[in-house]
């Protein structure tokens, strides 16, 4: 609960992801595609704040230096997915309140790590509560697949194994005590359409079961070795084809010393594993050298947990 806050409304911390592994089964006649994924938060955030009113949903949202304000043109108060949260909370539950949500946005946008997602995967699980609506986990998840593959993994929140469209999500124990793994996320300052990447892609060779279970093992196991070894996109060949600065980037984390690199989701962020917080500054620190201010960095950890209260737990 926020300081000086009332249960009316909660002040929350929106985790960006990324996926370990993204494989694309295959393409279904509605043009939606069938994935496997393991998805991770990561300990970047959107902060938000969401307050029960009277009134109509509204939204506002402001942007740190992380973020060009070009393109938060991209993230329209109207049509961005925290407000469609709230829209289709209100629709299936028919809850007569409204809600005020305020956005300090922190992940980059259209950047891969599900930014959007996340800030929709919060306010589901804030109005539940400050709605009184009483939905069940798996009635958000439902919820949430409405509004995007990535989201009933945020509302699940944790590691977890998404199948399907993104609606089937299987938490994944991790080796806890070791605080999570470290790594330097890097994006080009521009983003990718997920839309025209998943126009574009044409099936490739899969990666096969032993890669997509070794990382769930890597995991549970706390190892960050074997992780790397088994780091898989589907959709990396296709952005590195459109866009040769993504790929370019990864190279220079790779050249950097990164344990491995892979595209985050379907770009434009790129990550490199790291073995410590010293380890993911170096390899930051060349990046940045190479590339200069043009290039956005972040050195983060995977998270065990999703949504989390800036301040003390989010209670019931």
């Amino acid at each position: 609960m926020a300081h000086g806050m009332s249960t009316e409304s909660y002040e929350l911390l929106a985790p960006a992801k990324i996926n370990l592994y993204l494989e694309v089964l295959g393409r279904r006649d509605n043009g939606y595609h069938d994935i496997r994924s393991v998805l991770v938060p990561i300990s970047l955030y959107d902060r938000i704040t969401v307050e029960k009113t009277s009134g109509p949903i509204k939204t506002t949202i402001e942007t740190t230096g992380a973020i060009d304000p070009e393109q938060l043109h991209l993230a329209r108060a109207g049509d961005n997915l925290a407000t469609k949260a709230a829209v289709v909370l209100k629709r299936e539950t028919g809850c007569s309140n409204g809600a005020q949500i305020h956005m300090e946005k922190n992940i980059p946008v259209g950047g891969g790590l599900g930014g959007g997602s996340s800030d929709a995967a919060v306010v589901l699980k804030a109005l539940n509560k400050l709605w009184n609506t009483g939905l069940s986990l798996e009635k958000l998840k439902e919820i949430g697949a409405q509004l995007g593959c990535d989201v009933p993994a945020l509302v699940q929140g944790g590691a977890v194994c998404m199948e399907g469209l993104g609606e089937k999500v299987t938490p994944i124990p991790v080796a806890n005590g070791n605080g999570g793994w470290w790594l330097a996320v890097v994006n080009p300052g521009f983003g990718v359409s997920t839309r025209d990447v998943y126009s574009r892609y044409r099936s490739s060779l899969t990666c096969g079961e032993s890669a997509f279970n070794n990382i769930k093992f890597a995991l549970k196991d706390g190892n960050l070795d074997g992780a790397a070894k088994c780091l898989f996109n589907s959709l990396e060949e296709t952005v590195f084809r459109k866009y040769p600065l993504i790929e370019i980037l990864a190279e220079a984390l790779k050249k950097a010393g990164s344990t491995g690199v892979l595209l985050c989701g379907s770009g434009s962020s790129v990550f490199g594993l790291a073995r410590d917080k010293q380890h993911a500054q170096g390899i930051v620190d060349h990046v940045q050298k190479e590339f200069g201010s043009s290039v956005w960095s972040a050195i983060v950890r995977t998270l065990p947990d999703g949504v989390m209260a800036a301040h003390g737990p989010l209670e019931a």
